[in-house]
């Protein structure tokens, strides 16, 4: 008897963006959209702009390019279209009747690279939440383009067997969800607070997607996190310590990377990881200085925190992988308190970076000068834990002590 493997047909789609203002970003949306597609699996033949005032509010694009799409399917053998902007219900029944092909969106490619990256059960529950708010608005949208294939992008992830739920099951699902987040959300707080009473500080990593988060985690604390030359390759947030040179620690923290138009329900589910940047002490922003789009994909980064809340944090920008820099051109960040130019893989600008932390931990330190009884000498350990033990003499007076702390630690060291 012969056995046979069944493969899933890689889709093969076609592109669509409008252009409502001359000289916009949706070119470049496209590019990076081009680049999600193909991280979720499928091949892009073909890319189709229309330059219109508005988007149409029945199919997207204009009823006459409809016909350019038709036969461009026909004439590439594409299996469906994804379109850069989230569809609404009605947008996604007229094209289908239209088209007789998969509709997808910009939203449902990134949901399905979530899903496919989810790994931890908080991650599942996060990924699954967003599918189904997403779905629930789309129901009768979906039914027949998901139909047309048996997989692909779209029928990933955790909530793969509950296309066909009603919208009464998948509010109860949802409300179930919120319920297991609001769970993970307290553990969070918990981690969080036990962190706050050690008294060492956190700072959230924080960029657009592939800009090298991941990497600068691994390098400066082993923390052996996924690193890969794609779209979203971490999804779930790490948290590692770091000692620096003068024997300070700091927590850092790898967030999910942001990306444009990032789908609204994302940003809802994700709040619980993404929120790890609205309580850490400062920020660190890896911005890839080699992407041509890096200024607006800066500006995305400080929206999507506006966004969460994170406001009035002091901000180390890392303009990173500046050995892939084709030109000398100088860019700014104005929003950055500190700027390090660094290749993170060839370790280049790292020591510096470490200087730079290790000059933001001190400017929230109170300097002291102390004479200890020698029965105080464990508030030696204290200091070496929580803050900088610059100098220590042993004389007859005491133990003479020249330090930097933490304010909450300050009042704890005794001595006169």
């Amino acid at each position: 008897m012969e056995l046979y493997e069944l493969k899933e047909e890689q889709e093969k789609v076609i592109l669509v963006g409008v252009q409502t203002r001359e000289n916009d970003d949706t070119k470049d949306s496209l590019e990076e959209l081009k680049e999600l597609v193909k991280t979720a699996g499928a091949e892009v033949l073909g890319t189709v702009i229309q330059a219109r005032e508005a988007v149409h509010p029945g199919y997207y694009v204009g009823t006459g390019k409809l016909d350019e799409i038709r036969m461009m399917l026909d004439g590439y053998g594409a299996t469906g279209i994804v379109c850069d902007d989230e569809l609404s219900p009605s947008q996604i029944n007229n094209l289908e009747r239209e088209l007789q092909c998969k509709i997808m969106d910009r939203t449902m490619v990134i949901l399905d690279i979530f899903a496919a990256r989810a790994n931890t059960s908080e991650g599942k529950i996060q990924v699954e939440l967003a599918q189904l708010r997403y779905r629930a608005a789309r129901l009768t949208g979906l039914g027949n383009s998901m139909s047309r294939l048996g997989g692909g992008i779209g029928t990933r992830g955790p909530g793969e067997k509950k296309l066909e739920m009603d919208r009464r099951l998948i509010k109860l699902r949802i409300s179930q969800l919120k319920k297991e987040l609001e769970q993970v959300k307290r553990h969070r707080q918990v981690l969080r607070e036990g962190r706050s009473r050690e008294n060492i500080m956190t700072a959230a990593i924080v960029g657009y997607t592939n800009a090298g988060k991941s990497t600068l985690l691994n390098t400066l604390t082993d923390a052996k996190v996924l690193e890969e030359d794609k779209l979203f390759a971490t999804l779930d947030p790490t948290t590692r310590i770091l000692e620096l040179p003068g024997k300070q620690k700091l927590y850092l923290t790898d967030t999910v990377g942001f990306i444009r138009k990032l789908p609204h329900h994302l940003i809802e589910a994700f709040k619980s990881t993404l929120e790890e940047a609205k309580y850490a002490d400062f920020i660190i922003h890896v911005v890839d200085i080699s992407n041509p789009q890096r200024e607006k994909q800066m500006f995305v980064v400080y929206e999507t925190l506006q966004e969460l809340g994170v406001e009035d944090k002091k901000i180390v920008t890392l303009f990173n992988k500046q050995d892939k820099l084709q030109d000398a051109e100088t860019i700014r960040d104005f929003k950055a308190d500190y700027i390090v130019k660094t290749a993170i893989k060839t370790g280049q600008g790292l020591e510096e970076l470490k200087e730079v932390l290790e000059k933001i931990l001190t400017e929230n330190q109170i300097y002291l000068e102390r004479i200890l009884d020698y029965q105080e000498a464990g508030q030696i350990q204290l200091i070496r834990k929580y803050g900088q033990l610059i100098s220590e003499e042993y004389t007859d007076r005491g133990i003479e002590i020249k330090a930097r702390v933490p304010q909450n630690i300050y009042g704890k060291i005794g001595g006169r």
